[in-house]
């Protein structure tokens, strides 16, 4: 059989046994070791067993949970009410300023804990309800809370950027210091959209009334809800950039800083230490056997000629080095809205990494530009993880069709962003220059 109707006997099956909802790990992995045992037989399994005994032997690997752990802890703490008190009392007074706050707290967040959901999670909780309250209109409302919530896997720490460094063998480090400039790109472009659209349509998102914009004084007082997460967000970038700890140690540190911050806040309590290792082990878990089913899956698709495939099929693509580069960034902005983030790298990763460096492009900028379409797959219909963590916490008055018209004008803004990093590089690499 050719290289050609393999594929699409390869990913009709996967796209079949997705469709009927079976888990991404056991449809990759069962799909995978089927296709191996046919076109390589049993000898193939031990290649596999091979591939995925080197991944665990990985250290970078040990950040994962550590990362999560904190997430799951600051997420219990309260850092996210005292931090969006500071930004009502600060922004309240501006057309859209809550919403704009939103925004700020969406990113000190995303510093601090390296996934998407607790951002999400946290704002959809607490903010959302004082938005609608005060009349926001509730695509704005929604549609901030799913943007600054994505953010949490480019402005690092990130787990995608650490799996993403483990997968082409980058620098962790690297990646890390690339995802700033960026991350701050788009948060600008976001507020700018937000200003503007308030400016001209001002029944969207109205200015608080004078008697809830507080004083001066409330307003400085508010301004110790910053320090913490600040500290927590020094202790991690710092200690990395500044070559002080590896990735992996620096996650410990983290950690240590979200302990701290539960001690502060009065919430340190067996209860929530317990319900946050629990989540740690399930999400890790979940990420855990994806990888290792990933690794079946890049065997198996390899095994079959996959390499010489994509290769020729890129070069079909008109416009060169940069068309190779635009196909690729459409292809994963399509399976992001359908797969698994940790899947699709490890499905894609291997066949688009030669080709990126073989066309002389760095693989770090590469590598924001793939997470950050990564972060557009979390808040895109029909699968995207935000879109149902949001779901599970709105009113009953908010339907899933209200969350999805909510995430377009975002997304534009997004792919500009895209656009901007691939037009202008330097934003992705100039600060990976500078410190390392």
């Amino acid at each position: 059989m050719s290289i050609e109707a393999l594929t699409l006997l390869f990913f009709g099956s996967l796209l079949f046994f997705l469709l009927l909802g079976l888990p991404l790990a056991f449809v990759l992995g069962g799909v995978s070791v089927v296709f191996l045992y046919f076109t390589w037989g049993f000898d193939s399994f031990y290649m596999v067993a091979s591939q995925i005994w080197g991944t665990m032997e990985s250290f970078t690997l040990v950040a994962i949970p550590l990362f999560v752990f904190m997430a799951m802890i600051l997420e219990r703490t309260g850092v996210a009410r005292d931090l969006y008190r500071m930004m009502h009392l600060w922004c309240g007074g501006l057309r859209g300023g809550l919403a704009l706050g939103t925004l700020g707290i969406c990113a000190v967040f995303a510093a601090m804990v390296g996934i998407s959901g607790a951002a999400v999670v946290a704002m959809g909780t607490i903010a959302l309800p004082s938005m609608l309250e005060r009349g926001y209109d509730k695509s704005m409302a929604l549609g901030v809370i799913n943007t600054g919530g994505g953010w949490g896997i480019l402005i690092p720490p990130s787990i995608l950027m650490i799996l993403y460094a483990l997968i082409t063998g980058v620098s962790v480090g690297k990646m890390f210091a690339a995802g700033i400039m960026p991350g701050v790109l788009l948060m600008v472009l976001t507020a700018i959209y937000i200003i503007v659209r308030c400016h001209l349509q001002p029944e969207l998102a109205p200015a608080l009334p004078k008697e809830e914009r507080g004083t001066w004084p409330e307003k400085f007082r508010a301004l110790r809800a910053v320090l913490l997460p600040i500290g927590v967000v020094v202790m991690v970038l710092g200690s990395i950039i500044g070559g002080i700890t590896t990735p992996t140690e620096a996650a410990a540190m983290g950690v240590f800083g979200a302990l701290i911050s539960a001690a502060v806040y009065r919430q340190f309590k067996w209860s929530i230490l317990k319900e946050a290792a629990i989540r740690t082990f399930k999400l890790t878990g979940m990420i855990m056997w994806i990888l290792f089913a990933a690794h079946a899956f890049s065997a198996a698709y390899q095994s079959m000629g996959a390499q010489e495939l994509i290769e020729g099929l890129m070069n079909m693509v008109p416009g060169g080095p940069w068309g190779i580069i635009i196909a690729m960034m459409v292809i994963v902005f399509l399976l992001a809205m359908v797969l698994d983030p940790v899947g699709i790298m490890l499905i894609t990763l291997p066949v688009f990494m030669p080709i990126v460096e073989s066309l002389g492009f760095d693989p770090i900028w590469f590598g924001i530009l793939f997470v950050i379409n990564m972060e557009i797959g979390y808040m895109t219909p029909p699968f995207g993880f935000n879109l149902f963590y949001l779901k599970g916490i709105v009113p009953p008055s908010i339907t899933m069709k209200d969350i999805y018209k909510s995430i377009i004008p975002f997304v534009i803004v997004e792919i500009i962003g895209i656009i901007l990093i691939m037009i202008f590089p330097e934003i992705a690499t100039w600060l990976p220059d500078l410190f390392f």
